[in-house]
């Protein structure tokens, strides 16, 4: 009996993972945790200037700042709907991705095209379509951006169940390749392009180890991906996309095609307005509103219909979305503060005395802390290039290997820090918890900073 009771005690102990807090506590803990580093890191500035209309730091103007006030406790509670406000795009574009595809779902159309796809492709070749898919989402990430692939995540998501894989496993090939590819780009213009411009290099100069860096990191992903996350045990929520009927079922009726040819050309018309005219987060949820609003008319809904299921797509991801607005209040409580250029500060000095050949591994870790108090990439690149093009001068290293050894940090942390407000709208379309995602994404994370510090070295060592 003692030996049963045993086992059974054994068996209901939870692992480690499953004891990680609900994602919007474990937020909060950190909220909390930042709000009282604010009184042991003391406030401090930068001196700044406008250069060909980007607002740049000078280096060496920082300096400590003695009348700021001590936040309030209560401001911790404050900041959380002032997180909400300022991460409401974010928020946005959730809600409104979360309609688009809930339509999508109801009218069978991208179901029936994914079920037809796999079908000829065929189930059995599993690892070659998690291969291809990653390296779609990938180029994806390199061409377009990281926010600006948000609503396609749910995509990935019906790939995975049609080959027979968890929710996760689309997650991890969507937010996985998007976040890969736009961290290690060669062509970035928001973390290369502005580095670059600041270092006064050729724009998108010295690709060639960027590039071999993107291919090999997508590479790992897609290995780590086919052996572990498929095999990982994973509670699909009740709300999670997922196909309804056998593969050989499916058929494409000519409603479904011309549906699908509506969506397929929405996608293109976003991506020429991304290209051509700028367009961002609000003009890229504009676009699947409008998608939303077309495919639905199409496919016999009123104008209640059409309101009544973006309402419940809106509804499922809903919990997710909330998380970003969480996240984002980590950074109003920094800026009250006036800490975020002490801590850059700081960080930038570790860099210094650090021999050579370990100095760009020391700068990406640097960056990758950071990239938590600055999560926007081209943010990041203002404030934290002019203070560290300097110090790679003065140690010996290249002004590019110090912008590569910046996309590493910024870039690849994107995938883990809760103040990434693309990265949490990934999950929320994905149906994946934040918690869920750090016990899945923790492993590769180690095995792509170790061979992308591999390509530092090796940068460092042939004069890149």
């Amino acid at each position: 009996m003692a030996e049963q009771q045993t086992a059974a005690a054994s068996g209901s102990r939870k692992k480690w993972y499953q004891a990680v807090p609900d994602p919007m506590v474990l937020i909060f803990i950190i909220l909390v945790a930042t709000y009282f580093l604010t009184f042991i890191i003391p406030a401090g500035e930068f001196e700044r200037v406008t250069q060909d209309g980007r607002t740049v730091v000078v280096p060496g103007s920082f300096a400590y700042l003695e009348d700021v006030a001590n936040i309030p406790l209560f401001n911790i509670f404050v900041a959380i709907p002032e997180g909400l406000i300022s991460a409401s795009q974010y928020l946005f574009i959730v809600f409104i991705a979360g309609g688009l595809f809930h339509i999508l779902q109801k009218t069978g159309a991208l179901e029936n095209a994914i079920g037809v796809a796999v079908n000829r492709v065929g189930v059995e070749r599993r690892n070659v379509i998690i291969v291809v898919g990653t390296f779609i989402y990938g180029f994806f990430g390199v061409a377009v951006g990281f926010e600006n692939n948000i609503a396609l995540v749910p995509i990935a998501v019906l790939i995975a169940s049609a080959i027979g894989c968890s929710s996760l496993v689309g997650t991890a090939m969507a937010v996985g390749g998007i976040g890969i590819g736009f961290a290690l780009s060669p062509i970035n213009p928001y973390t290369v392009g502005v580095a670059q411009g600041i270092a006064e290099l050729p724009t998108f100069s010295g690709a060639w180890l960027r590039t071999l860096l993107v291919l090999s990191s997508l590479a790992l992903l897609s290995l780590y991906i086919c052996k572990r996350v498929v095999k990982m045990e994973f509670e699909e929520p009740d709300n999670a996309e997922a196909l309804s009927k056998p593969l050989s079922e499916y058929s494409l009726t000519k409603r479904n095609i011309l549906t699908m040819v509506v969506f397929v050309g929405g996608l293109v018309a976003m991506l020429i307005g991304v290209f051509t005219r700028g367009w961002y987060i609000n003009e890229i949820a504009g676009t699947f509103l409008l998608l939303a609003i077309i495919i639905g008319a199409l496919n016999g809904l009123s104008a209640n219909g059409i309101v009544k299921q973006m309402m419940e797509g809106a509804a499922s991801v809903t919990a997710g979305a909330l998380v970003i607005g969480v996240a984002a209040s980590i950074q109003v409580i920094l800026e009250q503060a006036v800490i975020i250029d002490t801590i850059v500060n700081s960080l930038s000095a570790m860099i210094d005395g650090i021999p050579s050949i370990f100095s760009a591994i020391m700068a990406s870790v640097v960056q990758g802390i950071i990239n938590l108090f600055i999560p926007s990439g081209s943010g990041q690149a203002l404030v934290t290039m002019p203070i560290l093009i300097p110090v790679a001068d003065l140690v010996g290293m290249s002004r590019q290997l110090m912008i590569t050894a910046f996309q590493v940090g910024d870039g690849l942390t994107n995938l883990i820090v809760p103040t990434s407000g693309g990265t949490l709208a990934m999950l929320a379309l994905g149906r994946v918890s934040y918690a869920q995602w750090l016990k899945a994404i923790m492993p590769f994370m180690a095995l792509v900073y170790v061979l992308a510090w591999v390509g530092l070295v090796i940068g460092r060592l042939v004069g890149y």
